[in-house]
């Protein structure tokens, strides 16, 4: 059922190698497990990962799996019992769940596990990877929401003791988390449905809590009743389970180092830029100590911490590895292959830029002998409300057209917005000087060649003046015209702000409050409704909209 006053678009319009794989050209699928659209293709790749899962192996991998309620832990029990498999997505824990991209790939991974069962015929669940190892504090410490003073509004925690060195699992959120909580709640219109939003957020987001636990707990009130688990990439049986993947790692660091290098050439040869550069020495894998975490080198055949100035052997690794399998963890081109290792993963949702990455890991996984999941590209939504759909229309401009510079926009209506009887009198006064101008010269060049500078400089002088009219005259439109660019100013505030796409930027937070959470129910129609039908029809045009 559509919402009422909210267009929502559906689409992928990615460029890039991320957008070729998506539009399904064979430039950019010969570079990934399979085509996404062809249910033959899932088929294959099931019987491949099955081959590797026997019942043990499924009951490992659930057990380090979060379920929010009785009916997730139920379906959990069913891939189990009947063999069957996982999709995933995931993402950096950001502050009240980061941008909305999040929410869209988390319900993407729903969307695509129930259009996989009748597919592979078995159960699949949807599982939301947290990825908090990750330790880049500056990254995920905010999150931004427009106000009902229509403005886009920066809210930031502060650095608990150890940020930007710690994995985000291992730093706790002090007291100014309930500040940032008021903030919302000042920022937030009054509707029915903003009393329900902030229960939901202030129960997951408390002093004391981590970015993880808040993204977990607020995408499972939000999404677990729809089939959503979760897993943390910090939990410690997926760590004891994932260790041989970790300890193959540091034993093959320099050949894989090469499978990767010689993959990443062979795309930048096909004209396809490289996402993450492989670093020379440098190994899929950071060590983590008491006061930080950080990346691994090749050196003197050992491994070099560059920050902290230590050396460590290979034994010294492997021997902490048994110790504490928590030491170490895998960098982004080493995580997708950690997680298929342990868990039964069909498929993964990947945004543009992690789609053009995984095509970069294709070796690393024949490396380990795991086969690679199949790769949806994730859904991409702009909603568009009823208020800046008005704004658009009076002008005739498409949402897109906001993610030009606001100046170059605000040029645009000017021109637009300049008498058509005035623009036919600024170019013909222009022409009668160019002409005037050559025909003077023409006539008084027998009389002296050098007349030729006087009258250039009459033109000069001349068509300075006509420019400065004509300025002023752009500066009168614009002021009658200052309403219409507020209004521009404000639909790429919810549109394009700081000129990147809405989904990017803004919190759910915002579209939460005003539309409730029938807002996460009309996604995954929509969604489900752009499924792939069985046959290949690649175009970056929008898919689906709904208003």
């Amino acid at each position: 059922m559509a919402i009422a006053n909210l267009d929502i678009r559906v689409g992928r319009p990615w460029g890039g190698l991320g957008g070729a794989y998506a539009r399904g050209e064979p430039g950019a699928l010969c570079w990934y497990p399979g085509d996404w659209r062809d249910p033959e293709a899932w088929r294959e790749r099931a019987r491949q990962i099955g081959e590797r899962f026997d019942r043990g192996a499924r009951e490992r991998a659930v057990a380090c799996l979060y379920a929010p309620n009785d009916d997730v832990k139920r379906a959990l029990d069913r891939v189990v019992a009947e063999g069957g498999f996982l999709v995933t997505t995931g993402q950096q824990p950001g502050l009240f769940t980061g941008p909305l991209y999040t929410l869209h790939k988390a319900i993407s991974a729903i969307a695509l596990a129930r259009w996989l069962e009748p597919v592979l015929e078995v159960p699949v669940v949807p599982v939301f990877w947290t990825a908090s190892e990750d330790h880049d504090w500056a990254e995920v410490d905010h999150a931004d929401l427009i106000g009902v003073d229509n403005e886009l509004h920066r809210l930031r925690v502060a650095p608990p003791a150890g940020a930007g060195e710690l994995p985000l699992h291992r730093l706790r959120l002090g007291s100014d988390i309930e500040s940032a909580l008021e903030q919302v709640a000042q920022l937030l219109p009054p509707t029915e449905f903003t009393t329900q939003c902030l229960k939901l957020f202030r129960g997951a987001w408390r002093t004391g809590v981590t970015l993880p636990e808040g993204v977990r707990d607020t995408l499972a009130g939000l999404l677990g009743g729809l089939g959503l688990a979760f897993v943390d990439a910090a939990d410690p049986g997926l760590k004891r389970i994932s260790a041989p993947v970790l300890e193959a790692a540091l034993r093959g660091a320099e050949a894989h180092e090469r499978a990767v290098a010689t993959r990443t050439a062979e795309l930048a040869a096909g004209g396809w830029p490289v996402q993450v550069a492989v670093l020379e020495g440098g190994v899929n894998l950071f060590a983590e100590s008491a006061t930080a975490r950080e990346r691994l080198y090749r050196e003197d055949g050992g491994f070099r911490l560059r920050h902290a100035g230590t050396h460590r052997s290979l034994d010294e690794l492997l021997a902490g590895l048994v110790d504490d399998p928590g030491c170490l963890s895998p960098n982004v081109l080493l995580r997708p292959v950690v997680e298929a290792a342990v868990l039964p993963t069909v498929g993964y949702v990947a945004g543009p830029a992690e789609s053009a990455y995984l095509a970069e890991v294709g070796p690393l996984f024949a490396s380990h002998g795991i086969a690679q999941p199949m790769v949806f590209p994730r859904f991409s939504v702009m909603m568009v409300e009823r208020k800046i759909g008005k704004v658009l229309e009076k002008i005739a401009l498409e949402p897109t057209a906001l993610a030009r510079p606001l100046h170059e926009i605000a040029r645009d209506v000017v021109r637009e917005g300049t008498p058509e009887e005035v623009r036919r009198a600024l170019d013909g006064l222009r022409a009668a000087l160019e002409q005037g101008s050559a025909a003077l010269l023409d006539a008084a060049r027998p009389l002296d060649p050098t007349l030729k500078g006087p009258i250039d400089r009459v033109k000069s002088v001349a068509m300075d003046a006509l420019a400065d009219a004509e300025r002023k005259i752009d500066q009168a439109v614009k002021r009658q015209s200052e309403t219409t660019l507020q209004q521009i100013e404000k639909a790429r505030v919810h549109l394009y702000p700081d000129g990147v796409p809405q989904e990017r930027i803004s919190n759910p937070v915002y579209f939460l409050a005003r539309y409730g959470n029938a807002l996460v129910g009309e996604l995954l129609e929509l969604f489900l409704q752009a499924m792939p039908s069985g046959q290949a029809a690649g175009s970056g045009a929008p898919v689906g909209t709904r208003g």
